[in-house]
């Protein structure tokens, strides 16, 4: 009598997916291989799909990327992507640890807020990729990393909404 009342009788014994912790990190991942796709140019135009999706996971929910998943998620990204080995291990560490400081100083935040600091970390990231670059021996001006960046700014919103309906997918809503 009383379960009926509660609603169906499926309802209380329904349980969270099997592995749903590990779908925020596995997504990240996964977008990390986009790098192999067979597109050649001279100069890099895309930018780095998996550090957009790390900074829209981390954006739209804090508790289910913890701080110490940018290491192995970053080394990842690095071997994955050609990157020296190190450079995404520190630039997403220090983007996530700036993101969780700035989670204890703000009270909140709107949409409009999250892309500005998305942008921010954004054109920290091109700015250090381009230094590291140049002392690598790259020989290409600044200005070429606008279009990177220009990408990846605009292309945020399609990465918060991807994090958004993988949480939907991933919660059972």
């Amino acid at each position: 009598m009383v379960r009926s009342a509660l609603g169906r009788s499926g309802e209380l014994e329904r349980r969270p997916k099997k592995l749903v912790r590990y779908i925020p990190a596995s997504s990240v991942a996964a977008t990390s291989l986009l790098a192999l796709l067979p597109i050649v140019v001279e100069l890099g135009w895309a930018p780095d799909f998996a550090f957009l999706l790390l900074l829209a996971w981390r954006l739209l929910r804090s508790d289910v990327i913890p701080a110490w998943w940018a290491a192995p998620l970053g080394l990842v990204n690095d071997l994955v992507t050609g990157l020296p080995i190190g450079f995404s291990v520190v630039l997403w560490t220090f983007s996530i640890m700036a993101l969780d400081l700035l989670d204890r100083r703000t009270m909140w935040r709107d949409y409009w807020v999250e892309w500005a600091l998305a942008g921010a970390l954004l054109l920290v990231h091109e700015v250090f990729r381009w230094w590291v670059d140049a002392a690598m021996g790259a020989p290409y001006p600044f200005h070429h990393t606008l279009i990177p960046l220009m990408l990846a700014v605009l292309t945020f919103p399609l990465a918060a909404w991807t994090a958004s309906r993988l949480d939907r997918w991933r919660l059972g809503r």
